[in-house]
């Protein structure tokens, strides 16, 4: 007698840019252990409505010890949202380069770190799931020179010695595995792309912009020494990049969206902005800016094809709705989600 397949699990994957960074070391983990800070309460609400089995953060800052992640996960623990398994390595930003980068004199200023930061680990990343994290397992792509990436768009006056230390990722790139079974894996896909602007006519901003998204095109499609992840893989994070309005080069991005090992769902079954914004797809708006910017889509979940998508969407509701407020204390940005059926 066969035995009865397993039933299958919805899992909700969200990403958000929280927006929990401090001017300095340590100031997050003071905010929280307070427990009076009002943005850090706006967004635990919003962490509640949102309810993710997995959820990639971006723009919080890191510590080598995650104190202030662990810290982050005992509060939301006390608000009802448990999230046991917790995942984030060292970033570039605000690694110090040694090198006057942006030709102002100085070599210690943001703008001179690996990725812009006023000290190492500002607006880092951090994974907080229900399901466990292999650790050991993850592949960090951090340390990737910029110089290494097939195709690479280095500015025109990058000089020898800036290419031989500049790294490609403004923040990281991470293939982190969760245990979805005995024998299969769920692999994460995350980034946090610099934004294409605050640069100068050689656009150094911008390509770099396109070739953080560009690596997972090299990566998928074989061409890097690292091996493609294997299926199913969710691909997420903050490109910081709208494929259709907004400064910036969106040709990678946009074959990111189109790629056959990718799909992009869009919002499907979720409360959606009321104010349309200047996006070219409003309804994907993922970040909100003053005029003339207005809404942008910067923020993206994409499930590799051999997962079925039952809902998905950006948690933006109208003005009126008692979230608003929160969403609107919290970050800039707003959450997005995919539920995905895994057998």
């Amino acid at each position: 007698m066969l035995a009865a397949p397993a039933p299958a699990a919805e899992l909700r994957i969200a990403t958000w840019n929280i927006g929990l960074e401090r001017a300095g070391p340590g100031l997050l983990l003071r905010d929280i252990l307070r427990g009076d800070d009002p943005q850090i309460a706006a967004a635990t609400r919003v962490l509640r409505a949102l309810d993710a089995d997995v959820l990639l953060l971006t723009g919080i800052d890191h510590d080598h010890d995650l104190h202030a992640l662990r810290g982050l996960a005992d509060h939301l623990a006390l608000a009802g949202l448990s999230y046991p398994y917790l995942f984030a390595l060292n970033p570039n930003t605000g690694v110090p380069s040694h090198l006057d980068l942006d030709g102002n004199g100085r070599s210690l200023d943001p703008r001179d770190a690996q990725g812009w930061g006023r000290f190492p680990g500002a607006g880092g990343m951090a994974i907080l799931s229900r399901l466990p994290v292999e650790t050991s397992a993850a592949r960090d792509f951090t340390a990737m020179l910029w110089r290494d990436l097939p195709g690479a768009l280095l500015p025109p006056d990058m000089t020898a010695d800036v290419a031989a230390l500049q790294r490609l990722s403004t923040t990281a790139h991470w293939d982190v595995p969760l245990r979805i079974g005995p024998d299969r894996r769920l692999h994460l896909l995350a980034w946090h792309a610099t934004p294409p602007v605050f640069d100068g006519p050689e656009d150094r901003n911008g390509r770099r912009n396109h070739d953080e998204a560009a690596f997972w095109l090299r990566l998928l499609d074989g061409d890097l020494p690292q091996p493609a992840p294997p299926t199913p893989f969710v691909l997420l994070g903050d490109a910081n990049l709208d494929p259709a309005d907004g400064d910036g080069r969106p040709a990678a991005l946009r074959g990111l969206l189109s790629h056959p090992a990718l799909q992009d769902p869009g919002p499907r079954g979720t409360a959606l902005r009321s104010d349309p914004g200047q996006s070219g797809d409003p309804a994907q708006d993922t970040a909100l800016y003053p005029p003339p910017l207005g809404g942008l889509r910067l923020d993206y979940v994409l499930p590799s094809h051999d997962l079925r998508i039952t809902g998905a969407g950006v948690l933006w509701p109208p003005a009126a709705d008692p979230l608003w407020p929160d969403l609107t204390a919290a970050s800039r940005h707003f959450p997005v989600w995919v539920d995905v059926t895994l057998p």
